[in-house]
């Protein structure tokens, strides 16, 4: 199968899915709840685990490289980031199904912003590819910006977690 039909077959899925699938429950919180962010494609809200649909951000404890070729930490500036959209207002998550650790898998909103598609466009994270959002534009914006982690060197997060899971296994 062509990289460009299933690319067109996961889109017309989404769009199926997405106006004729029953969402989940709608998880609101104001800005002066208490929203924990966890890394920078996950939070709590109250009592319930939300990870952001669509987008995988560098991991909490991940290195990146700046356009000086210096080491910093993305995940804490990922995490860093995501903790200032979820200050600026209210936040609103759509379910759209549970991943195999229980959390909410979502697309939330701060003040009727996709949150999800800020953290990919700021360059904070990147479009997940084994997932039915496309936020591959964002990406490419961010991408040509050279916005967060695009400035210089960085791991997928994705390839990441794989290198690190063979290390310590």
């Amino acid at each position: 199968m062509s990289r460009a039909f299933k690319t067109i077959f996961s889109l017309l899925l989404f769009v199926i899915a997405y106006y004729f699938y029953p969402y989940g429950s709608v998880i609101k919180a104001g800005a002066s709840d208490n929203i924990k962010v966890v890394d920078g494609d996950s939070l709590e809200i109250g009592s319930i685990r939300i990870r952001l649909l669509g987008i995988d951000s560098p991991e909490y404890k991940q290195y990146c490289y700046d356009k000086k070729h210096k080491k910093y930490s993305c995940g804490i500036k990922a995490k860093k980031y995501l903790e200032d959209i979820v200050k600026s207002g209210d936040v609103e998550c759509k379910e759209q199904s549970k991943d195999r650790y229980k959390r909410s898998l979502s697309v939330c909103y701060v003040n009727g912003i996709d949150i999800n598609e800020k953290m990919v466009r700021s360059g904070w994270a990147v479009s997940y590819r084994d997932e039915g959002i496309p936020y591959k534009e964002a990406e490419f914006y961010a991408k040509k910006e050279k916005a967060g982690i695009w400035q210089g060197k960085f791991m997928r997060p994705e390839l990441y977690r794989f290198a690190n899971k063979k290390k310590n296994s």
